[in-house]
């Protein structure tokens, strides 16, 4: 062997030992050959946290490597988000948007620690969930109808519990108050538990959450479910109303897409949206979704960023008015 030819050897191992160490993809690796991990903005045991967890444990099922989730609660959203986008763009550390981060932190923070809609590039969006109304027995409520007419009948407003203050649980009661023309007061609480606690006692009348958050309850008699927050009625809860039922029109629903750091390549990209489409498409996992009374919608990243626009548009005027109210 030549001195060229030992020269291009130890150059060619050099550049691998430090792909291993750095953690950079060596070019032409098959795309995933490593565990990949996926920053969840919420606590474990949250309704995005188990969603995220289903469609991790399918997609390492398809890789044959890990796929781990990571919380990293607190701030909106804006926590995780940091952490997700300054991770290597190598499609190793991947992001599950809420849609309440993307809707709500850019119009109620000027001064935001990144650009959220240039740090990711969107893959897909998951799943769409709509909310549930729901009162405390004890309140005496049986039908949406009920919850208005005793709300009027209450001039100085009817608590109502929600996540954090800009979420959208928060921003779908408000808009229910407005569209009905009452005056609900909103209690903030870090999680459902808490504020299921303060439902149950008849301390808190209404509470808006997922469904799944809420089916414990509901079986036991506890909370009764009022309306769902979709345009029509879910097929796995054919008996419960819909809030457009008693206000023609309302409809608002969450989302959770599948994000990259900005900067890696459309190969990538476009690996992970076939992956996730497919796993998306199995029946299985569409079941076990809509018992969490979520509902699989997946779709290419042009029509995720244009999606996501959409859902920034519609909400912007609500968004905007709870800004200014303290």
């Amino acid at each position: 062997m030549g001195p060229h030819s030992r020269w291009l050897k130890i150059s060619l191992l050099s550049l691998l030992a430090l792909s291993a160490l750095s953690g950079a993809p060596v070019r032409g690796e098959p795309y995933p050959a490593r565990p990949v991990k996926v920053i969840v903005p919420v606590g474990a045991a949250s309704t995005p946290d188990v969603i995220a967890r289903i469609i991790a444990d399918r997609l390492a099922q398809v890789w044959t490597q890990q796929v781990l989730v990571i919380n990293r609660p607190g701030g909106g959203g804006i926590i995780a988000a940091q952490t997700a986008a300054a991770s290597e763009p190598d499609g190793y550390t991947l992001f599950f948007g809420l849609s309440s981060t993307f809707v709500v932190l850019p119009e109620t923070h000027d001064k935001l620690p990144i650009d959220l809609h240039r740090a990711f590039v969107p893959i897909s969006l998951v799943s769409e969930q709509p909310l549930l109304i729901a009162a405390a027995s004890m309140l005496g409520v049986n039908t949406l109808s009920d919850a208005i007419v005793l709300a009027k009948k209450k001039p100085q407003g009817l608590l109502y519990a929600a996540n954090f203050r800009g979420s959208l649980p928060h921003m779908a009661g408000e808009l229910f108050a407005a569209r009905a023309g009452i005056k609900l007061i909103h209690v903030p609480y870090p999680g459902v538990a808490p504020a299921l606690n303060d439902v149950i006692s008849g301390r808190i009348g209404l509470i808006v959450e997922t469904m799944s958050g809420l089916s414990g309850a509901i079986a036991s008699g506890t909370v009764k479910a009022l309306a769902f927050t979709a345009a029509q009625r879910l097929p796995d809860f054919p008996d419960l109303p819909t809030v457009s039922e008693t206000i023609p029109g309302f409809e608002t629903s969450g989302w959770f897409a599948l994000m990259a750091p900005a900067g890696v390549s459309d190969e990538i990209v476009q690996k992970l949206n076939r992956d996730l489409r497919n796993v998306l498409g199995q029946s299985e996992l569409q079941q076990r979704f809509q018992t969490l009374g979520t509902y699989a919608r997946p779709m290419s990243p042009p029509e995720t960023v244009s999606f996501i626009r959409s859902e920034q548009d519609r909400w912007r005027p609500m968004v905007r008015e709870l800004a200014k109210t303290p």
